[in-house]
This record gives structure tokens, C-alpha cells and sequence, in this order.
């Protein structure tokens, strides 16, 4: 019996053994200034991730493209390497902190870090650490594309205003701002355990009891929670539109709450994902067509104008993006300074 059962864990082992080899094989070998391998396990990883995003499986031509991507970005990153372009932890964190403004822009509210997290989940499949990495290496591949084809990118010319009023005329009926209020938020922080979360709600509970539903004790517990040691959050909880996105974010209990104020009236208690919340509403809007000169996006000085503008600029830098990658990928795969295993390329 004690052979039988070593000849199974050997037998177990070596098939786990056979199946990591297999991960660390090479579905391709990048050599422009290095060899680096791309691994089956990397490959197999990346593919997965799209898959997800997808919604589908990739059939065969998807998943060379995923290769190609894989390939063309080593490819980028060897030459800038060579070249000495680098990013900073600074143009990473900058980067961060643009993608958090461009979410509380479409919720109304800063996120937390939770919210965050959770966000660049959702959208790329990745976690944090990874999804950094990976924008570094994107920073890399942008820095070297600029600096290999700034004469395209010279080349760009600014949208006129004929342009921004045509643009506008056509789309004139998507420019409509949603229902939107402004908040103060008071939020007593929970973490996933019970412990904490009782000790959240006797808490807040304790709030509540204090403010009631009057406005000048809300603002007097307001104060008291931005001094150190309160015990739980206070402050401007910015603007938040009435929209599906919102609500996703906030939750339908909190956008229910929310949009059932007054000006100037104080919520019932609010049992978020990270926290117990009392909201006050300071400002309410209504829904409005939008004009040429008004605010695109409350709480900003942008207006319509600056965003189409902004848009029309951007479409016009893609396609010259679109245009300068595409010259740079040939110039730098000339040569051949990659190798495909064709015989790896299935799992």
C-alpha cells in the first residue's frame, strides 16, 4: 500500500512538474536589443483577461492578435530602453490620480480607494499593482512613439469653431445634464469583519440620534468629524448625477435617499458597502438641455464648447496615433527580431 500510494505522489508530482514546465515555455522570444521570452503562462494569461472583458471566447485570429499586441509592446519598451526613456513613479501616480478624477467626474463625488480598486477591476480585469505596472509600461511605449514621430503629431491641426458648431447642432439632443444634487456626507467607516461594523452602527446609530433631521446639527457634527480622531468622516460629497453609472457606484439605496431631499434637508441612516452614511443636500439641479456656453460638467469651468473641442482634438490625435504606431510597429519588427513557437501556441 505505502508503494502504491508513493508511485501516486510521484506520479501527482511529476504531472505538476510537466504542467509548470509547460507555463514557462516560450510561445515567443523578443530579441531587439535582449532576449525575453514571452511565456505560454503570460500568453495564456493575457488571453484569459480579454476573454473576460469580451464576454466571449477569442477565436484563433483574436488570440494572434493578442500575441502581436504582446510582441509589438516588448518591442517598444526594449527600443526606449535603449534609448533611455523612462517614467517616474510621479507620471504613474499622475496618471492614477487622472483616472480618479475622470470617476468622481462621472459619479459626482470623489471615489474611496475601495471604490477605486473595485473601478480599474471592473474595467480592465486587473488589480491594482498589476494594473500600475501595466500603465507603466504604457507610459514607456507613449513616451517613445512621441518622440520617434513628433513630427505627425506637429502636424495636428485645432478644431474650429465652424467645427465645435456643426459637431454640436448634430448632437445637440445628447447634451442633457441629469437630474444632479450636491451633498455633505457624514460616513462612519466599517471594515468586512462584524466586529467592526457593530462598532460602526452604535455609532452611527448615536449620529443619528443627535441630528435628527435637523440641518444645524448635521453641520455641527460635520465639523467635529474632520478633527482627528472623531471616529468618522466628514465633508463635501460633491455632485452626484441621477444615471445608472452613479448608481452602480453609490449604490440604489443611496441614490433613492438622496434624490428624496430637499435643499437643505438631512437623510435617514444609509448602510453602504464600506460605511454607515447621513447625507445632507446643499444644492439641487434639474434636468437641463445644455447650450453651447454652459457648464458641461457642474462643479468645472468647462463648458460645452471646451468638451466638444476637447473631443473633436482627440479624435484627430487617435487617428495620428493610430497612423504613427502603425509605422513605428513596422519599422521596429523589420528585421525580424522576434521568434513565434507555433507548436506552443495551444493549451
Amino acid at each position: 500500500m505505502k508503494r502504491l500510494i508513493s508511485i501516486m505522489l510521484l506520479g501527482m508530482f511529476l504531472a505538476a512538474q510537466g504542467f509548470t514546465q509547460s507555463d514557462l515555455q516560450p510561445v515567443a522570444i523578443v530579441r531587439l536589443t535582449k532576449s525575453e521570452p514571452i511565456t505560454v503562462k503570460q500568453y495564456r494569461t493575457e488571453v484569459e483577461r480579454m476573454e473576460k472583458q469580451a464576454g466571449r471566447a477569442l477565436d484563433t485570429a483574436e488570440r494572434r492578435q493578442v500575441l502581436d499586441v504582446m510582441i509589438n509592446e516588448k518591442l517598444a519598451i526594449q527600443a526606449a530602453e535603449r534609448d533611455k526613456i523612462i517614467v517616474s513613479e510621479n507620471e504613474i501616480n499622475q496618471q492614477l490620480q487622472n483616472l480618479r478624477a475622470s470617476l468622481a467626474q462621472r459619479v459626482g463625488r470623489q471615489p474611496t480607494d475601495a471604490e477605486f480598486t473595485v473601478a480599474v477591476r471592473n474595467e480592465t480585469g486587473l488589480e491594482l499593482p498589476a494594473f500600475r505596472e501595466q500603465l507603466r509600461r504604457q507610459l514607456i511605449t507613449q513616451k517613445y512613439l512621441l518622440s520617434k514621430k513628433q513630427s505627425l503629431f506637429n502636424s495636428i491641426v485645432p478644431p474650429t469653431e465652424t467645427d465645435i458648431v456643426n459637431t454640436y447642432t448634430l448632437a445637440k439632443t445628447q447634451f442633457i445634464r441629469p437630474e444632479t444634487v450636491r451633498f455633505s456626507m457624514i460616513q462612519v467607516p466599517f471594515g468586512a469583519d462584524s466586529g467592526t461594523k457593530t462598532k460602526a452602527k452604535s455609532l452611527a446609530d448615536q449620529l443619528m440620534q443627535e441630528i435628527g433631521s435637523n440641518p444645524a446639527k448635521f453641520d455641527e457634527a460635520m465639523i467635529r468629524g474632520q478633527t482627528p480622531n472623531s471616529g468618522y468622516q466628514a465633508g463635501d460629497g460633491g455632485y452626484l448625477p441621477r444615471n445608472l453609472e452613479a448608481q452602480q457606484v453609490a449604490g440604489q439605496d443611496f441614490i433613492n435617499t438622496a434624490f428624496s431631499l430637499k435643499q437643505g434637508e438631512v437623510s435617514k441612516l444609509i448602510e453602504g458597502v464600506r460605511g454607515y452614511q447621513i447625507i445632507k443636500v446643499t444644492e439641487t439641479y434639474g434636468q437641463k438641455s445644455l447650450e453651447l456656453d454652459d457648464v458641461f460638467q457642474l462643479g468645472s469651468r468647462m463648458t460645452v464648447r471646451d468638451y466638444i473641442g476637447n473631443a473633436l482634438l482627440q479624435e484627430r490625435q487617435q487617428a495620428v496615433i493610430e497612423r504613427a504606431t502603425q509605422e513605428l510597429v513596422t519599422e521596429l519588427r523589420t528585421g525580424n527580431p522576434f521568434q513565434i513557437f507555433e507548436n506552443n501556441l495551444k493549451w
